[in-house]
């Protein structure tokens, strides 16, 4: 069984931020795969879903970015996901928008979501990468991840959840390289 994290900051005010997009994706993944109407439990929202006839959880943490780790670990331990059946799904700045990228373990590169979970769990976790762009300046970071997409990056954004929704059992299954190759492949027959 997986435990699928999308990461992102509650409310709604932080709902359309880059800093979301792992909410986005999980969001995208529950609808594709008719996932349960998701409940409060873990200090998070939690669904479940099948992959491919594989039994995961879906959970989105609503403590903040930075305190993540605590809901991640509460749900693994209370379900007994071992550690590499863990999935997280995040912002990253050092990929250029719509491009994804998926890596076991690894630093957080300044990624306080990831950091958190790390801190709790240890780090030999499965990261699903998704570029949302660098600003240039290390000085606009936070504001780039803290401001909502551009009414511009919405289709792209739109096609990439869309296309980890639809081959999700790829990346469930372990095979990480055609999961990558196939969301490559949608994003360039979207235009993207």
């Amino acid at each position: 069984m997986l435990l699928l994290v999308g990461l992102g900051n509650p409310g709604k005010s932080y709902a359309g931020n880059r800093h979301n997009i792992g909410f986005m994706a999980v969001d995208a993944i529950a609808r594709a795969c008719e996932g349960a109407p998701f409940r409060k439990k873990f200090h998070g929202e939690f669904s479940e879903a099948r992959l491919g006839g594989e039994r995961a959880l879906l959970l989105k943490p609503e403590t903040y970015m930075n305190e993540s780790g605590r809901a991640v670990a509460e749900a693994a331990r209370f379900h007994k996901i071992a550690l590499a059946d863990i999935v997280v799904f995040h912002d990253e700045l050092d990929l250029a928008s719509g491009k994804l990228r998926v890596k076991r373990g690894g630093g957080d590169a300044g990624h306080n979501g990831l950091r958190s979970i790390t801190a709790h769990m240890g780090g030999d976790y499965r990261r699903v990468r998704l570029g949302i762009g660098h600003p240039g300046d290390k000085a606009l970071v936070h504001s780039h991840v803290l401001s909502d997409f551009a009414k511009s990056d919405k289709p792209w954004v739109e096609a990439l959840c869309d296309a980890i929704a639809k081959n999700v059992a790829t990346l469930a299954k372990g095979d990480d390289g055609l999961f990558q190759t196939r969301i490559h492949a949608a994003m360039q027959a979207a235009g993207f």
